[in-house]
């Protein structure tokens, strides 16, 4: 699993990989409004995360470069209901100053491919507004905008709008593929 182009390994992380996501992660908690988190979480937290989305048989992927982690993505479920079983959350955060070299979009295509192969039908991506520049890594995938909550979060003193993308995988158009 490796994106040719910028030759940047994408693979399964494992919960030997919660320190560097959390430092990633804790990043974004406590320098943006981009995640809704305001404390920030400890390793065995974030490995306990990991944890709980391969129970779920779902995946949870990194991309890295000499050993260093250069940004990670995965699948949760959309909702507990049954009848949403054909359809995940995702989300993917890069490392500071990873965005914009392709390693989104290499994990991406990593997570759809492996979505795919086990018969989730529908994607959805939450982002908190404005931020071009993961609108534009989501439109870039395929995912299309679907919907805005205004107002729906408070974050460092100021109320957060909340866009939907999502992407239907056709080759999945069939429930009872899963």
């Amino acid at each position: 699993m490796t994106d040719s182009a910028n030759n940047w390994p994408v693979r399964a992380a494992h919960v030997d990989d919660a320190d560097a996501i959390v430092r990633i992660y804790n990043h974004y908690i406590t320098t943006s409004v981009i995640t809704f988190e305001e404390q920030t979480l400890s390793a065995a937290e974030m490995a306990q995360r990991i944890t709980d989305v391969k129970a779920l048989g779902l995946p949870w992927l990194v991309a890295e470069k000499d050993g260093d982690v250069l940004g990670y993505a995965y699948a949760t479920r959309w909702k507990p209901r049954i009848a949403y079983r054909y359809s995940v959350e995702i989300t993917v955060y890069m490392a500071p100053g990873q965005a914009g070299k392709g390693t989104g979009t290499a994990l991406y295509a990593e997570l759809f491919r492996l979505l795919r192969a086990c018969g989730v039908h529908a994607a959805v991506g939450g982002i908190a507004l404005p931020n071009p520049a993961s609108i534009a890594l989501h439109e870039k995938v395929g995912m299309k905008k679907i919907g805005e909550f205004e107002q729906i979060g408070f974050k460092q003193g100021r109320w957060l709008n909340v866009g939907y993308w999502q992407i239907v995988f056709d080759d999945n158009a069939e429930a009872g593929r899963v």
